[in-house]
């Protein structure tokens, strides 16, 4: 069973490829608050409504100093595709290997209608300035998670 990493420890360090042919890293942001949200699938309902309320409040994010990252075993390509379809704003990163999504504790085996897979549990990390983890929200509920991530955001 994947543990998921508990707030007060160092975020692992990470590159990946991002939509646009682009690269991101933690350490690149390093001196940011860093909301890393991830999620199973692009273009799909519940994972389409969290990039966009993301997206809604980006300014917000913003204002506080924060960079949100979404990261999903999705390829760069399909992250494209999704993220000029909605107009998302900020990075998507593509973890097709999921060596991130495991270093993150969030490539597990999920149940739906009784059969057993291995997919994203629905996480999002809020990382501080200095590379520690503040605040973990799993198994996350998609409607008012954007709002609540940006109220720690400001207070962190």
């Amino acid at each position: 069973m994947a543990k998921t990493l508990e707030a007060g420890s160092m975020a692992p360090d990470f590159t990946l490829s991002t939509d646009g042919g682009g690269s991101i890293g933690l350490a690149g942001l390093r001196g940011r608050k860093v909301v890393l949200y991830f999620y199973p699938k692009d273009d799909t309902s519940g994972c389409t409504m969290e990039a966009k309320d993301f997206n809604q409040l980006k300014s917000d994010f913003d204002a506080c100093d924060s960079e949100i990252v979404g990261v999903s075993p999705d390829g760069a390509a399909s992250h494209d595709k999704f993220k000029k379809k909605y107009g998302l704003c900020f990075p998507l990163a593509a973890d097709p290997d999921k060596t991130m999504l495991e270093a993150y504790g969030v490539w597990t085996e999920k149940s739906m209608y009784g059969r057993k897979y291995m997919g994203v549990e629905r996480t999002t990390y809020l990382i501080g300035a200095d590379g520690r983890i503040a605040r973990v929200w799993t198994k996350v509920k998609v409607p008012g998670h954007a709002a609540e991530v940006l109220g720690a955001a400001k207070v962190l």
